[in-house]
């Protein structure tokens, strides 16, 4: 049987131990899901899978502000990085909170009928080039932000290592299917979770400085340590190498790359043994969508045999190198 899954094996939920199995228990219980893909293709890497889920938790499942809301920011970003598998995903997230017609509607790319939710929307699209916070109550903004963000890095992670389909067969582009979903779904997303849960899970786990947005919020905190999990995916990157992915997100304006010259052009000047790497890397920050069997198999030959951990980490880092961009980007003080 065909899975979403590409270039890593992950951890099956009944092998599960220690943080994987804890990070798979909270995700059964708070999303309604035991089996969710993302979290599962990222499982090789516990260091990265629970400051990932940690994120999401804290920004999109719990807080103040409305679930709703949240789920047009997430569906907004998914929309802006062209990621079917969370635009189909939150689809079925907004017809799980009872907005048929609103989930339909963001599943098309279309500005919602609700004013707050149109101005939400449109705030999420243009985050990659937005200088400004999002619309809204401050009291909301944190869990905007850190919904935002969260996808930014998700949609990457996503699109580099799972298939397009949400479900087999890409059942999900039925609208019947997602509505049936939604209902599934309806009694776990409907539900008011406390704040702060996912935090435990993060012991033991390096930690950067909480953003100036998310300062004293759940969610600051865990995405001070998802940020600095996916740093250390540098290490996989030999210096020069490095330096020529942080130059070139630093310079992005965030559009798309070009699809001839790239990224070939901008790591001229790497060695050729530290390309495949680079190139993992870039592609995972600006172009998720276009890695290939190739980039891994050239990736796996030049380093001699990498693990799934590795790949998952460097692809962190090139996620987490574009997030932080993005987050520049919006004119929110940075960590």
């Amino acid at each position: 049987m065909a899975t979403p899954y590409r270039y890593v094996t992950p951890v099956p939920r009944v092998a599960a131990t220690g943080l994987v199995a804890e990070v798979y228990a909270q995700i059964a219980r708070d999303f309604g899901m035991a089996r969710m893909p993302l979290f599962v293709t990222l499982s090789p890497a516990p260091d990265v899978l629970a400051p990932t889920w940690a994120v999401l938790r804290e920004s999109l499942l719990a807080g103040r502000a409305p679930r709703v809301a949240k789920e047009v920011v997430a569906a907004g970003v998914s929309y802006a990085n062209k990621c079917p598998f969370c635009v189909d995903a939150h689809t079925v997230l907004l017809h799980a909170t009872g907005e048929h017609r609103l989930a339909e509607t963001v599943a098309r790319g279309e500005t919602p009928s609700d004013p707050e939710h149109a101005r939400l929307f449109q705030w999420a699209v243009g985050t990659a080039t937005a200088g400004h916070a999002p619309p809204g109550p401050p009291g909301h903004a944190a869990e905007h932000i850190g919904t935002a963000l969260a996808f930014h890095f998700i949609n990457r992670m996503v699109s580099s290592l799972l298939t397009d389909n949400l479900l087999p067969a890409g059942l999900q582009r039925f609208r019947l299917v997602r509505g049936l979903g939604g209902r599934v779904l309806a009694g776990t997303v409907r539900r008011t979770l406390p704040q702060g849960e996912a935090l435990p899970l993060l012991r033991g786990l390096p930690r950067g400085r909480v953003p100036a947005w998310g300062v004293g919020t759940p969610v600051g905190a865990a995405f001070a340590t998802l940020h600095a999990v996916a740093e250390e995916g540098a290490a996989l990157l030999g210096g020069t190498a490095r330096e020529a992915v942080m130059e070139v997100v630093a310079e992005w304006d965030g559009t798309r790359p070009p699809l001839s010259g790239w990224p070939s052009g901008p790591l001229e000047q790497v060695p050729p043994v530290e390309r495949p790497a680079a190139r993992l890397a870039l592609l995972a920050a600006l172009a998720p969508y276009r890695v290939t069997d190739a980039h891994v198999a050239a990736w796996r030959e030049a380093g001699g045999g990498r693990s799934d951990a590795d790949l998952v980490r460097l692809l962190a880092f090139g996620a987490i190198t574009a997030v932080r961009r993005i987050e520049a980007a919006l004119g929110v003080a940075a960590s």
